[in-house]
């Protein structure tokens, strides 16, 4: 009876495991997907942001070439600032752990 009892008890703790597993990988697949929603997001505003600026000083004709390398500058300094602040994420995880 105890054995059954112990069995079943192991069964339980394996089924909740798993469970785990299955919502700890369903959470980092989120996570990605949030990332990139973000990112993206970042990427739209940026665009909004620089034709904003351009619309606001509007000259006569505006270089389509130029407003599109002043988005992708502005795209590549967004960028750079993500990098820095996650590196800056990383070392403090890192720091808070050793």
């Amino acid at each position: 009876q105890n054995e059954k009892e112990l069995q079943n008890v192991l069964k339980q703790q394996e089924e909740k495991m798993l469970q785990l597993i299955d919502k700890s990988g369903e959470v980092t697949r989120l996570k990605g997907e949030m990332s990139q929603l973000k990112r993206s997001l970042q990427r739209a505003e940026t665009e909004a942001k620089v034709l904003w600026e351009e619309m606001r000083g509007q000259q006569p004709k505006v270089d389509a070439a130029y407003v599109q390398e002043r988005v992708l500058l502005r795209q590549e300094v967004d960028k750079l600032r993500l990098l820095l602040l996650e590196k800056e994420d990383e070392n403090l995880l890192l720091s808070d752990k050793y």
